[in-house]
């Protein structure tokens, strides 16, 4: 059994269909849905999804779970917003857990203000089945006024590194605690 796409398949055309109904000027509301089963070898498979459209905007998100009986399972979930102002944000992930211990995790989420304002973060950790551990996550934001920070988070070889930077609207290298 491929844990990996058949729920991936099976959650992104519900969320593709609940995405397209939300989408449409007609709704005004919420739609929900979700399927689930279990084989008898212990397999079982969840997946979900959600969307509204209202006076202060629209959302959709949707999740799926799988696991094939023997130790090994995958999750993943999304989700999207959009204001009524113009802002918007999203977010996905995804783990998974294998029956020899090895384990990890993947995420990423974006937003954008009204105003002008961006950021974006993503990254990844893993555990191998021998216990070692190691993963990175990129972040950046720009602000409206020009003024932005870029910084990353490594793990690896037990240690945790983290590097920085601040760069104001003239696109100088500027202590971060200045920009407040």
């Amino acid at each position: 059994m491929n844990v990996q796409k058949t729920p991936l398949l099976l959650s992104l055309l519900l969320v593709a269909g609940i995405s397209t109904l939300a989408s449409t000027d007609a709704m005004a509301g919420r739609i929900r849905g979700h399927v689930s089963g279990t084989a008898a070898d212990g397999a079982h498979v969840s997946a979900g999804g959600a969307a509204g459209r209202g006076a202060n905007g629209s959302y959709a998100r949707g999740h799926r779970v799988v696991s094939d009986g023997a130790g090994n399972a995958a999750a993943a979930s999304h989700a999207s917003v959009e204001g009524a102002n113009g802002g918007s944000a999203y977010r996905q992930g995804s783990a998974y857990k294998n029956a020899d211990g090895s384990a990890g995790h993947q995420s990423s989420a974006s937003v954008s203000t009204a105003n002008g304002t961006t950021g974006h973060s993503s990254g990844s950790i893993s555990k191998s089945a021998d216990g070692s551990v190691a993963g990175a996550r990129a972040t950046s934001v720009s602000g409206a006024n020009g003024n932005s920070y870029d910084g990353t988070t490594t793990v690896g070889n037990g240690a945790v590194t983290h590097t920085g930077t601040c760069t104001n609207a003239s696109g100088a290298t500027v202590d971060c605690a200045s920009l407040h």
